[in-house]
């Protein structure tokens, strides 16, 4: 059995907890090299104590200091201390690491994930915004270095294990499931009237606040269709949703012949990291799905007209390059609007399709023009949330890429 060695950025998340979790859990097999922290001081500290990795990197500079301070006085000062994006592409990057856990919300894991890859490391992928900004770039880097990129997302974890059953162009359809999030049966002539407070009550799993948002406006999943058409190389057309409120089957695959194959399991983060850690193997866990108090699934169609999220997502899946790094920064935007009760839910999807209107549709050939392209389209929005806000007309924004 050979030890990994593994690179957390995202650290003090839930999925890093989680994959923190899994390491205890197998000390034979799993050695915490590097640890992204964020902006948690205190935790980025215990965790350090807790796994003496070689590197840890926290966000501020000034929290660097203090960070390296606190360790010398526990007789840890042989950790290296970082901080920034130039310290999380540093742990991305260790010569140690072996496998890098990409689990930082938002694009600021975009470069050290790409970091990662280019530097020849296999990645597990709990980053959404990573390939929705910039999956074409990514996904072609990991061909290039001959290494998987392996998803820890539940939705594309099952997919993965389900494609063992069969060759990709025996494909033809995959199938991701969505919980329906907590308004499925609401009529949309409530919408208007949805609070913060609701629409962050998710029927089935515990996650962040923009996940869970995204969750409620199906967005999400329109996330999760643009990450499998770059992981799996298929085109948007043969990536559908299906509303499962049970949650039980996470995704399915169906082949040519009609075969159909669906991964099912217990809604716990924890089996989709230790997949990803442990692939190709398969190993013994404590995690197990109670098959005989299966009584039904149920199955039932998205509704795009109620949840247009899901709508503009295909669209600009179909679309590519800029289109998807605006869905997903007018996203962030407009979420963080909501959920700071600045603009209503029925808002969220108006200031996303503005915005994505709005940017370039060329495709993007660096990092570094995704960022741009980020950048431009979260000005936007927020020109059109501060509109909304103040019930008042603003002249368009200047900086709007054309």
């Amino acid at each position: 059995m050979t030890l990994k060695h593994i690179a957390i950025l995202g650290s003090t998340g839930s999925i890093g907890r989680s994959t923190l979790s899994i390491a205890e859990s197998y000390p034979e097999r799993f050695q915490i090299i590097g640890l992204a922290a964020g902006r948690n001081l205190d935790e980025a500290f215990e965790q350090a104590r807790r796994w003496r990795p070689r590197i840890v990197s926290i966000a501020e500079e000034s929290d660097a200091d203090a960070l390296r301070t606190r360790l010398k006085q526990a007789g840890l000062s042989e950790i290296e201390v970082v901080y920034g994006a130039a310290g999380t592409v540093k742990v991305a990057t260790h010569a140690e690491a072996d496998f890098v856990v990409s689990a930082i919300v938002g694009v600021a894991g975009l470069e050290a994930t790409y970091e990662a890859v280019r530097a020849g490391k296999t990645v597990g992928i709990a980053n959404k915004e990573c390939l929705v900004a910039a999956g074409e770039l990514i996904t072609a880097e990991a061909r290039r270095q001959g290494k998987p990129l392996l998803p820890i997302d539940s939705e594309h974890n099952a997919v993965h294990q389900c494609l063992r059953g069969g060759r990709m162009e025996e494909v033809e359809r995959i199938w991701l499931t969505a919980s329906g999030g907590p308004f499925l049966n609401t009529p949309r002539s409530e919408f208007a009237s949805i609070t913060v407070e609701q629409a962050l009550c998710h029927p089935t799993w515990k996650m962040g606040k923009r996940i869970t948002i995204d969750s409620a406006t199906l967005m999400n999943k329109g996330f999760e269709v643009i990450e499998a058409c770059r992981l799996f190389h298929m085109p948007p057309s043969k990536v559908e949703v299906i509303v499962h409120p049970q949650s039980t089957i996470h995704s399915l695959v169906e082949f040519i012949d009609g075969s159909i194959l669906a991964q099912l399991s217990v809604t716990d983060m924890r089996l989709p990291i230790l997949y990803a850690l442990t692939y190709p193997e398969r190993i013994q866990s404590d995690m197990r799905l109670p098959v005989r108090n299966l009584r039904h699934l149920d199955f039932c169609p998205p509704d795009m007209s109620k949840f247009p999220c899901l709508r503009l997502a295909y669209e600009a899946a179909e679309a590519g390059g800029a289109k998807t790094v605006a869905l997903n920064a007018a996203d962030e935007v407009a979420v963080a609007a909501f959920l700071d009760g600045k603009i209503g839910f029925l808002e969220i999807p108006r200031i996303i399709e503005q915005a994505v209107a709005a940017s370039n549709s060329g495709t993007l050939g660096s990092i570094a023009e995704v960022l741009e392209a980020d950048a431009e389209a979260r000005r936007y929005a927020q020109e059109l949330v501060w509109g909304t806000n103040r019930k008042t007309s603003k002249p368009q924004a200047a900086s709007v890429v054309r």
